[in-house]
């Protein structure tokens, strides 16, 4: 099999935007809410620019957050540039196999081809992450359903799916809140996720979670369905404001449970507030005082209400395609099912894989990226969804 020219190879599913071989410059990069090669290049500049000068750092937040955009910025570009080297590199390949009429060379570069193909699709999906929190820290919020004791150790269940995800992605994860089972499991807990683009990816996780399995709690082995509900919502930096009447939460103290230490676990120093208007209700109990655990619950409250206006805005922006947006609290997005057969379904986008333990132990990028796809009006990308 021969190929004649590199137009010949677009069967080999070339990324779109790497799909010309006589470009004068690199293809596009996300950057600012728009795909724009120039301003990315020339912002990256300003930024390297900036961060030689002597008093960069005389002003250690700011620097922070400039430090943070360039690395970003840095990291979007290299990615570019290494799949369009990787693309020239594999065109050349074929070319030359062509040539010299070896199949199995031309095969190995249509696999590498392919192998492209999935990376630029990560990172179109990761150029999707544009909203004006995506780039943020996150919380986590996980409560248990009703069923008592096996919804409640489903609750644990996806605190470790959840915290392993993050390590997977260098991410760095924090418990703010953590109420013990009945039994077993976890009644709710708070988990803060650290890492770039946390938000965006994690806000597609929120819903009801389903779980169908054979009870580790029942004695006749019966076949138990339970509900967790995950709630996301975006940390609340400095450049976000968000005005809190005090006279309209009802702040209450209460003592921490779980591990701690005897300070925590015999002093009221954990903190619950309720903001009444929303019946919105966050906890802090990490903190060994309560005044540090104080602070940190008006941080997450908002956070909450920052995030409440962020669906308010999406739901009125996208009411004509109200069946392909974000889920409400209560909808169930995802079943996961371990007996009689393994089967963890999206019902959202219908991505599904046989793979539960994997599923479980944090792999959920197909998820999530489908999920983000089909929430931004476009198709789950097939090379993402197909995870079988």
């Amino acid at each position: 099999m021969a190929y004649a020219n590199y137009d010949s190879l677009e069967f080999l599913c070339v990324p779109t935007f790497l799909n010309s071989p006589t470009r004068s410059k690199p293809p596009p990069v996300f950057y600012g809410g728009v795909f724009d090669w120039d301003r990315a290049i020339v912002r990256l500049d300003e930024l390297n620019a900036l961060s030689e000068r002597p008093d960069f750092w005389d002003k250690p937040e700011k620097a922070q957050k400039l430090m943070r955009e360039r690395n970003k910025l840095a990291a979007g570009v290299d990615a570019i540039r290494a799949l369009e080297k990787d693309l020239s590199d594999t065109v050349e390949l074929i070319e030359l196999a062509e040539a010299e009429g070896d199949s199995g060379l031309i095969e190995e570069g249509r696999d590498t081809l392919n192998a492209l193909q999935n990376r630029a699709e990560k990172a179109e999906l990761e150029a999707l992450l544009s909203g004006e929190a995506d780039g943020n820290d996150c919380y986590i919020e996980i409560n248990s359903g009703a069923g008592g004791t096996e919804s409640q150790d489903w609750a644990l269940m996806l605190l470790r799916m959840y915290a392993r995800w993050a390590n997977a992605h260098d991410m760095r994860t924090e418990e703010l809140e953590y109420q013990d089972g009945d039994t077993a499991g976890i009644k709710s807990a708070t988990l803060l996720v650290k890492g770039e683009n946390a938000y965006g990816w994690l806000k597609t996780e929120a819903g009801v979670h389903r779980l169908v399995r054979i009870s580790p709690f029942d004695s006749n082995a019966r076949r138990h369905t339970s509900f967790a509900s995950v709630w996301v919502y975006p940390v609340v930096d400095d450049t976000i404001e968000v005005e809190i009447n005090e006279k309209d939460c009802r702040v209450d103290t209460f003592r921490a449970s779980g591990a701690g230490g005897q300070h925590i676990n015999k002093t009221d120093s954990a903190i619950r507030i309720t903001h009444i208007p929303t019946n919105i209700v966050v906890a802090c109990q990490s903190e060994r005082s309560q005044h540090q655990n104080r602070a940190k619950a008006w941080e997450m409250l908002r956070a909450r209400l920052y995030e409440r206006e962020l669906q308010a805005r999406e739901a009125a922006a996208q009411a004509q395609q109200d069946a392909k947006t974000e889920i409400g609290w209560g909808r169930q997005i995802r079943s996961y099912v371990l007996q009689p057969y393994q089967m963890v379904k999206d019902l959202r986008t219908g991505v599904e894989t046989s793979d539960t333990q994997g599923v479980l132990d944090g792999d959920l990028d197909a998820f999530m990226g489908a999920a983000l796809a089909q929430r931004l009006g476009g198709e789950p990308a097939e090379a993402v969804a197909d995870i079988d």
